[in-house]
């Protein structure tokens, strides 16, 4: 039997055109996101409705079908065609945390969703991070990867872990697009590479070098393309490149596979699922933009009214320092990226913890309503 602390992914591979066996296509602009089960279990919130691609090995034994990949072993159900494809596998599906969705959500019936929870926790319904699924549109089987490349290390990290390695990819800025769900926070001057529909990051050195001098809070910049070299590092789903050379390339291209078409369901409500600065962040620099990223294409007039930043009253009282205002700004938002930036007139104040929230009354281009949020950082010296 499952105990309550099994992390589940359903793979329901679908065919046919009845509603129950009518496949979904996840709400991101931005295409597929290959990934790891690693990072789907630890950053569930982020890769919720986004449509990925793993890697794994596929097992049958006496629970059922399964993914394994490392440690992470994840509950595989569904069509018996699962089972046609043994060994390593390439699975590329829409990834769901359950307990996110609402009970009258259509995938719930059209999956299953609440016997699922059922049968594996004994309860009516998961909570958020609980029951996690991936509702499958294809498994094929998994090439292996010859050489080094950014959809090597971000399908199969376990594979170059610890190896030196030469990878090429565009520029994406501190993660400016909202490639990764988090940032190992190694230095400022951390940075995203990105090739195909793979993403990885890129930490130890500055994007910096001859001819090239790359500003990673700056969308113009992005776009160029970056040879790196370095040695590789996975840890609590992420990925990185402790650099030790940087220079700029030519355009390289990577195939991703053809897919199948997918019929969309109601899309969920929207969620800010990347900010820079990160939650709780430190040190972080006077001049700071404050960008926030959202699951879903926003409605531009209803942040008017709605963005409030503000230092912390709290602390300044807690700290015996004379209450202040933080600068004016201007917020526009990126439809095309669905991020919020907020350009404030002058620099923060050193020291203090600065509060941005987002009030009710936001919502997504169909009305559906943004809940509360609230990010905190502190301005270094």
């Amino acid at each position: 039997m499952l105990v309550r602390s099994l992390i589940l992914l359903v793979l329901a591979l679908l065919s046919g055109v009845s509603p129950a066996s009518s496949q979904i296509r996840a709400e991101g602009a931005s295409g597929r996101k290959a990934t790891t089960l690693g990072a789907l279990t630890a950053y569930a919130g982020f890769y919720h409705l986004q449509a990925v691609r793993v890697r794994a090995k596929l097992v049958t034994d006496q629970v059922g079908t399964a993914l394994l990949s490392g440690e992470t072993r994840l509950l595989a159900v569904g069509d018996a065609a699962t089972a046609q494809v043994t060994g390593d596998v390439e699975v590329a599906g829409t990834f769901i945390d359950v307990g996110r969705l609402t009970h009258d959500d259509q995938r719930v019936s059209t999956y299953g969703l609440a016997a699922l929870s059922q049968k594996v926790l004994q309860r009516e319904w998961p909570a958020q991070g609980e029951l996690l699924v991936i509702v499958v549109n294809e498994v094929r089987k998994a090439e292996p990867f010859t050489a080094p490349s950014v959809r090597g290390l971000a399908l199969d990290p376990l594979r170059f872990d610890g190896q030196s390695v030469t990878v090429s990819g565009r520029f994406r800025g501190r993660n400016l697009f909202g490639d990764q769900p988090a940032s190992p926070a190694r230095s400022k001057f951390d940075f995203v590479i990105q090739l195909a529909d793979a993403s990885l990051w890129v930490v130890g050195r500055r994007p910096k070098g001859q001819g090239f001098d790359l500003n990673v809070d700056a969308r113009v910049d992005t776009g160029r393309w970056l040879e790196v070299q370095g040695d590789v590092h996975t840890s609590k789903g992420l990925v990185w490149i402790e650099a030790i050379a940087i220079r700029t390339t030519q355009p390289v291209s990577d195939t991703t596979p053809v897919e199948t078409t997918e019929v969309a369901p109601p899309a969920p409500p929207p969620q800010v699922i990347f900010s820079t600065p990160t939650a709780g962040e430190v040190d972080v620099t006077a001049d700071a933009r404050v960008r926030l990223q959202f699951s879903r294409d926003m409605t531009p007039q209803s942040f008017k009214g709605n963005v409030m930043a503000a230092y912390d009253a709290r602390e300044a009282a807690e700290r015996g320092i004379p209450p202040a205002s933080t600068p004016p700004f201007v917020a526009n938002y990126d439809q095309g990226r669905r991020t919020l930036e907020l350009k404030f007139s002058a620099p923060f104040e050193r020291f203090r913890t600065v509060i941005i929230r987002l009030a009710p009354g936001i919502t997504a281009f169909d009305s559906q309503p943004l809940a509360p949020f609230e990010l905190r950082f502190t301005v270094g010296g």
